[in-house]
């Protein structure tokens, strides 16, 4: 059962620290976007990565994560409504995010995905005779993915803990994974290292520089600070793959869209306007009715290993 009270160290000051420097450049120059005290968001004015400040110590933030993560009370600011009910919608975005990998995977081979979390995109190549791994360092959500794929086949931790060798897959898959960690550097360079030569890397984030980002400002739904340290755009997230190693191949807004319900979309409306949670509130009546939402302001990147 996903369930749980939120830490309470999550709304102390002495969790959160400064960050003095961009995790992408290391440049400490900089300039503000905006402002939710106590979080300032700000743009590395050598590399244009945005990121926040300040953020959960790292000892702090997996506490993010725990079970009310995936089944929250206040989604808007943290974590999910529902994310093991909502499985046949996550299910069915993976379906449609598979025609794109397989245009540059050739497969089946072995595939990793990167903060799997109940592991819906494993089952979706596992369908397909893919020999599949997960890694995931939520102990809430890992569970949900053993079970459903075996223990064997889920590591609980980081990637950096799973001690791959280097060059096992085939595939490499970080579905909305490098905005939540601390060295989104340091985890892609990982990734990289334990992709085949020849093998693919799949990359999804949002981009902070789309039409809708800057249309809603500080209002855009992925402003979502305790979780979302870093805000990437096409510059800024080829910078980081280049860094790493990869080159990228391919880039689209086109399959950054998901399958959801309506009372995602009534949740998220409250986000712009308060008074649109009474407008909306007749919707309720349909609230598990789902339909495919794109508003392209997230980007599927595909990479390869460079041969250096």
């Amino acid at each position: 059962m996903l369930c749980g009270v939120e830490s309470a160290r999550l709304d102390r000051a002495e969790s959160f620290a400064d960050v003095e420097a961009c995790g992408l450049c290391g440049s400490s120059r900089r300039t503000t976007r905006f402002e939710e005290p106590p979080y300032r968001v700000v743009r590395c004015s050598d590399c244009g990565l945005v990121y926040v400040t300040p953020r959960l110590r790292p000892e702090v933030l997996p506490e993010v994560y725990a079970g009310d993560y995936w089944r929250s009370g206040s989604p808007k600011r943290r974590g999910y409504a529902d994310y093991v009910a909502d499985a046949p919608l996550y299910l069915r975005t993976f379906e449609k995010r598979w025609r794109l990998v397989r245009r540059f995977a050739a497969g089946p081979g072995r595939a990793l995905d990167v903060g799997c979390a109940a592991g819906y995109w494993l089952r979706v190549l596992a369908e397909r005779g893919w020999d599949v791994t997960g890694v995931e360092p939520s102990a809430e959500i890992a569970a949900h993915a053993r079970h459903a794929l075996g223990a064997s086949r889920v590591h609980q931790g980081d990637l950096a803990s799973a001690h791959f060798e280097s060059g096992r897959f085939d595939l490499v898959t970080l579905w909305d994974v490098v905005e939540h960690v601390p060295d989104p550097l340091a985890l892609v360079r990982e990734a990289a290292r334990v992709l085949s030569p020849g093998g693919v890397l799949v990359l999804e984030t949002q981009n902070v520089e789309s039409r809708f980002a800057r249309l809603l400002g500080p209002r855009w739904q992925h402003f979502k600070h305790l979780e979302h340290l870093y805000h990437f755009g096409p510059a800024s997230l080829s910078a980081l793959l280049a860094r790493a190693g990869l080159e990228p191949v391919h880039r689209t807004a086109r399959y950054g869209g998901k399958h959801v319900s309506v009372a995602f979309l009534r949740e998220r409306a409250t986000r712009l306007h308060p008074a649109l949670a009474r407008v909306l509130r007749p919707l309720a009546l349909v609230d598990r009715w789902h339909a495919y939402v794109n508003v392209f302001d997230e980007m599927v990147v595909v990479a390869r290993r460079t041969a250096s």
